[in-house]
């Protein structure tokens, strides 16, 4: 099988209340689901038709075979997912304050995480050089021997080696509560930068990558190190995409804000569906944003990720441009 989309990092059991509007300490039941960035974008990828898999590490235990059958119900490779003995799958609790409030707790990361266990001896490295993009987020370079996996997978795929529509997306997901200073963040992202051509990130993410500017100021230093694609969310002011020859900014799909944590999961799977099927740069950016703004309606992140006749519906329905095809017309492999 020859992936589309491969990722790779963090999975875990997302645990979010039923009710919302009240902190942790008043909530009454909870639902779980299928969690973690690059997992998510897997999944929402594939919600798009696409060929996914997923390089990652659960608990042996009953959560960990919990994952494994929600990657096989989303239909997301699952055979680059084995448990580490001795350490339990994660759990991340949120508690729903909508419209902006989302606060997140992670149980089962500290000291370490069985997904920050991924050892570079245990890659298939065809499967990683073969993919049509390959994800990767500044999570799994937090921790040994996470970090040394994530760098050999890169160089298996330097951006010189990429055939025609082949993609090497960094997901600038910055959390400090990994990491002991953002100078230690950003001096591993430098290790992994010259092998990307797609980097997405905040303006926060974005400063810790390539130091503080403005969005125009972060895209082009970005560039400048090489990237071919430099995609920094604006926050309220929608997206911008930025090449050495292009600037589109997609104006924000308003929605009622239910839960906000899977729009940027959605945005990515969305994203790398476009960029296989060769949109325009504005209709991928477009289409990935609508797709965002789903999610971020919806309470749950993985099963929350929207159909492509549903992101388009939307795009049509806010009077947006609509991508001529929206399958896996088109696909690079």
């Amino acid at each position: 099988m020859t992936h589309e989309l491969l990722t790779i990092g963090r999975i875990s059991v997302d645990i979010y209340p039923n009710d919302i509007g009240v902190g942790l300490e008043d909530v009454t039941s909870f639902g779980k689901y299928l969690g973690g960035s690059p997992s998510n974008v897997a999944v929402a990828a594939a919600r798009h038709g696409r060929r996914t898999g997923v390089i990652t590490r659960t608990g042996d235990d009953a959560f960990g075979k919990y994952l494994h059958r929600e990657l096989e119900k989303f239909g997301v490779d699952d055979s680059f997912v084995s448990p580490v003995p001795g350490l339990q799958t994660p759990a991340t609790f949120c508690a729903i304050r909508p419209p902006h409030d989302f606060p997140l707790y992670f149980y089962g990361r500290f000291p370490t995480a069985p997904d920050l266990q991924i050892k570079a001896g245990e890659l298939d490295l065809d499967a990683i050089r073969d993919a049509g993009i390959f994800w990767s987020t500044v999570t799994g370079l937090c921790q040994e021997p996470s970090r040394e996996a994530h760098i050999k997978a890169h160089q298996a795929r330097p951006r010189t080696g990429l055939k025609p529509g082949q993609y090497t997306v960094l997901d600038l997901d910055y959390r400090p509560m990994f990491w002991a200073s953002e100078e230690e963040a950003r001096e591993q992202v430098a290790k992994i930068l010259p092998h990307v051509t797609v980097a997405i990130g905040n303006d926060t993410e974005c400063a810790v990558a390539v130091g503080e500017g403005t969005p125009d100021e972060q895209a082009d230093r970005l560039l400048a190190a090489g990237v071919e694609i430099a995609v920094v969310k604006l926050g309220p002011e929608g997206v911008m995409a930025k090449t050495r020859t292009q600037r589109v900014v997609s104006a924000p799909v308003p929605v009622e804000t239910v839960n906000g944590l899977g729009a940027g999961d959605s945005f990515g799977g969305a994203f790398c569906h476009g960029l296989l099927a060769g949109w325009p740069l504005a209709q991928v950016l477009d289409f990935a944003n609508a797709a965002g703004a789903l999610v971020a309606s919806r309470l749950s992140c993985a099963d929350a990720m929207p159909t492509p006749e549903e992101v388009t519906g939307l795009l049509a329905e806010r009077g947006r441009l609509v991508p001529g095809t929206y399958a896996t017309e088109g696909a690079a492999l």
